[in-house]
């Protein structure tokens, strides 16, 4: 049972999650794993940055670069400056002489619909693509920004921009069309792709109805909108005007039949993508990524972290409209020369088994996917995964810190108790996986993201910017010390937010010299004592209560320990006494009723596990939690609620209604 009366020391967030047992990885998974040395972890700390040169050696560059590393402008710093590569080429033209007829993307869509997409096919749509965006003017350095779902036209357009040169801005398939018209202004785009419609839940969804808008209130909508068909028609709902921008990539695609577009030299630092994510003033930023530094980090990792062979059929069930499937959907896997999964639709339409039915389907070795669809996937239960035959050997998981009672699900019920679990801790902007095992090197710890990756340097400071002891099982402000390959290059446009944001915090920013640029994550994380790093979630999530610091996954893990209990989410309650008390909004698990029993349970397993001050205020038994698309739990929406306050921007939420059915619920 946690103290009751420990102190917060120096602005550090307490640390109160139950110790875990660790795990050996299966023997049969050593005995195969692309990382077995463990001496690399000696070998990047000594030889650092240098050694980063076995990352880069993955790839095939045209020109080999001057140096690893320049970083004599921080926090500008230069990957392999020297160096040329293209990245399209990469992915897919250097597979051809040994595996032109291997499957390279397995595609699974609604409504029936199936494609196999061998290396050889991707090399022919891809070169005709490019040649598409040649023809609608597209030159070398222009930004074409991307509103497509997960349909093969995604990575295709994706790989064709890259093959010419041209940097990519994917919005995410489910954003709105003001989403779109903001991150076409801000890249001034003047070619856009998007497609007349997708299926979602067995509905022909109107995708285009969001290009229409987007054009009607861009301040500087593009000349060209190339429209991609998801069937052989139309959507019976779309319709393209004589005046309207529109070009159909189907009619553009008959006279570039059997075209080859030479891949474009590109420098090492030029840039590859720019991704949009969301920041402190509430405007949209894009993060912007190289082509040396993130190919060769996010290859990298795709080895040695998951684990990728070329032989293998590797399931990533995020979406391509986020970090996670650019870089380990599409750019990691394929630089390796794997079969990549893509799927269209919603994981439990037309049925609940659907995800492990396509595991079976395609006999699927990799999977990697969210802690939030892993609590889904518990609170639907173990009964439905065991009734199909998949046997995965290496099981990642993504985006959030997971709960130890999660990852053990995840273990044994899809993992079967011999296969690999892999946490990683990374974000939109560091390009790749910066705090996991290896996973033969390392072993396996639940609720723990473990390791970082080698060469990289991170540290726990106090608010004050205060190292905090390493190894002290002391929580605090997550840092990066050293540069990587895959971190991003600037905001697009914006060099001054670039540095506000990720470095002013903790840094020297009137110093010339790297050793005093300090990257701010803006996570709390444990180093714990046996040297295994432990995230306890975003800092704008932490709560001072009576005194202590405490991360919402803290409080979350205990509550997800309770039996019934699917998901957990904790918000922030004023309370005049003690500062803020939790409320905990609860999901519960199929066959669970909410019972004054299972309230009782929840807190008896907060003071336990956290300390009587931790008790909460209120738990709520919701039917669900807001969410975004992409699957996170927007906690701020809730901390509206407990405080009978006006709720914040919902335009990003799944589901819009749900936060006002909570509040009618809290507030009756």
């Amino acid at each position: 049972m946690a103290d009751d009366d420990s102190t917060d020391a120096g602005g550090a967030i307490e640390s109160r999650l139950t110790e875990q047992e660790y795990l050996r990885p299966p023997t049969e998974f050593v005995g195969q794993a692309n990382a077995t040395d463990s001496a690399i972890y000696d070998r990047f700390d000594e030889e650092w940055p240098d050694a980063f040169e076995e990352f880069a050696e993955l790839l095939d560059w045209e020109e080999r670069w001057d140096r690893v590393l320049d970083d004599s402008n921080p926090p500008f710093f230069e990957w392999f400056p020297g160096g040329t590569l293209n990245a399209s080429y990469n992915a897919v033209d250097r597979h051809l002489p040994e595996r032109k007829d291997q499957t390279a993307i397995l595609w699974e869509g609604e409504h029936g619909k199936t494609e196999r997409i061998a290396y050889q096919d991707l090399y022919r749509r891809v070169n005709e693509m490019a040649a598409v965006f040649r023809e609608v003017g597209v030159l070398e350095d222009d930004i074409v920004t991307m509103h497509l779902p997960m349909v093969p036209a995604l990575p295709v357009s994706m790989l064709a921009a890259a093959r010419i040169g041209a940097p990519h801005s994917e919005v995410f398939g489910g954003f709105s069309a003001q989403a779109f018209a903001d991150r076409i202004d801000d890249a001034g785009s003047d070619v856009a792709v998007t497609i007349d419609g997708y299926y979602r839940r067995g509905e022909f969804l109107n995708h285009k109805e969001k290009a229409d808008k987007a054009l009607e209130i861009a301040d500087s909508p593009p000349d060209t909108v190339l429209l991609f068909t998801r069937g052989d028609d139309l959507h019976e709902d779309v319709s393209i005007g004589s005046d309207d921008p529109y070009v159909l990539v189907d009619d553009v695609l008959e006279d570039k039949r059997g075209a080859e577009v030479d891949p474009v030299s590109r420098d090492a630092e030029d840039t590859l993508f720019l991704m949009y994510t969301s920041g402190t003033t509430g405007q949209p930023k894009g993060a912007q990524h190289r082509t040396g530094g993130y190919l060769a980090h996010v290859t990298a990792t795709s080895k040695y972290v998951l684990d990728i062979e070329p032989s293998d059929t590797y399931w990533c069930s995020a979406d391509i409209g986020w970090i996670t499937g650019h870089s380990y959907i599409v750019y990691g896997p394929l630089s390796l020369g794997t079969t990549t999964v893509m799927y269209e639709g919603a994981p439990d339409f037309p049925h609940k088994g659907r995800t492990w039915e396509i595991a079976e389907k395609y006999d699927v070795d990799i999977f990697h996917t969210s802690p939030t669809a892993v609590r889904m996937f518990m609170k639907w239960g173990e009964d439905i995964p065991r009734q199909y035959d998949f046997d995965f050997r290496h099981l990642t998981t993504v985006g959030e810190p997971i709960q130890p009672e999660a990852w053990l699900w995840y273990y044994e019920h899809i993992g079967g108790g011999d296969a690999v679990v892999v946490d990683t801790w990374w974000q939109t902007e560091t390009g790749g996986h910066l705090i996991t095992n290896l996973p033969a090197l390392k072993d396996m710890k639940p609720g723990s993201a473990g390791y970082p990756v080698p060469g990289i340097e991170p540290a726990i400071l106090d608010d004050e910017g205060n190292e905090i002891e390493p190894a002290s099982g002391q929580a605090g402000n997550l840092v990066i010390t050293k540069p990587w390959p895959g971190m991003l290059q600037t905001v697009y446009g914006n060099d001054d937010r670039y540095i506000n944001e990720y470095w002013r915090a903790f840094s020297d920013t009137s110093s010339d010299d790297p050793k005093d640029w300090v990257y701010k994550a803006g996570d709390g994380a444990v180093h714990e004592r046996d040297g295994y790093w432990r995230i306890v979630g975003r800092l704008d999530g932490v709560m001072n209560v009576a005194g202590h610091r405490l991360g919402t996954m803290e409080l979350e893990s205990a509550v997800s320990e309770v039996s019934g209990v699917a998901e957990a989410a904790v918000a922030g309650r004023e309370d005049e006494e003690r500062g803020t008390v939790p409320d905990i909004y609860v999901t519960l698990r199929d066959g669970a009723d909410p019972s004054q029993e299972i309230r009782d349970r929840i807190v008896t397993s907060i003071v336990e596990e956290i300390g009587k001050f931790a008790r909460p205020a209120n738990v709520w038994f919701v039917d669900e939690l807001p969410k975004t698309r992409s699957g996170k739990i927007m906690r701020r929406l809730l901390e509206d609620i407990s405080n009978d306050e006006q709720l914040g921007n919902t335009r990003t939420l799944r589901d819009p209604s749900v936060p006002d059915n909570i509040r009618q619920m809290v507030h009756e």
